[in-house]
């Protein structure tokens, strides 16, 4: 990763973040202590401001993006009760080819090994699903499987030609 590093007189310090693609984040640090952050397409084009934060918020955002509230592992070197399997949360789109269709008439689990294991609609959780529940546009799949399995049904709810 490479940052670029500049002074910005009579305001504080500018920091340009290489994305990838050419594509930059751009953080203007002020001297009283607030943010801006700015985003660019490329290093020539101009920047599009995204938000400012206060020093303190900033500092608790920085918090929550290092990890020191929450760290997430690598799951290829974690050991699980559940062997090989994961369980995913799967949003079902307004043009998904499942919604509408009950979990029977989807055979999620016949045509991708995963098994569905909730379904969120809203504020509400229906656990252990029936046969005879319905997907519905909006809904989020709660999954289980391995990860291939976990694609197959991502791309199951996105395209019905499997």
């Amino acid at each position: 990763m490479t940052v670029y590093e500049t002074d910005v007189p009579g305001v504080g310090k500018k920091f340009e973040v290489e994305l990838g693609g050419g594509e930059r984040l751009v953080i203007v640090l002020h001297h009283d202590g607030k943010r801006e952050v700015f985003h660019k397409d490329d290093p020539d084009a101009d920047a599009d401001r995204l938000f400012s934060l206060s020093g303190q918020r900033a500092r608790e955002i920085g918090a929550i993006l290092q990890g020191a509230y929450f760290q997430p592992v690598d799951m290829d070197s974690v050991d699980v009760p559940l062997g090989d399997a994961i369980i995913e949360w799967i949003d079902v789109a307004d043009g998904s080819p499942l919604a509408g269709q009950t979990l029977a008439d989807a055979k999620i689990r016949q045509r991708t090994g995963a098994s569905v294991i909730a379904i969120q609609r809203d504020s509400e959780t229906l656990p252990n699903p029936s046969p005879e529940d319905t997907i519905a546009a909006g809904d989020i799949l709660v999954t289980l499987g391995t990860r291939d399995e976990q694609v197959a049904v991502e791309e199951l709810v996105a395209d019905d030609d499997g």
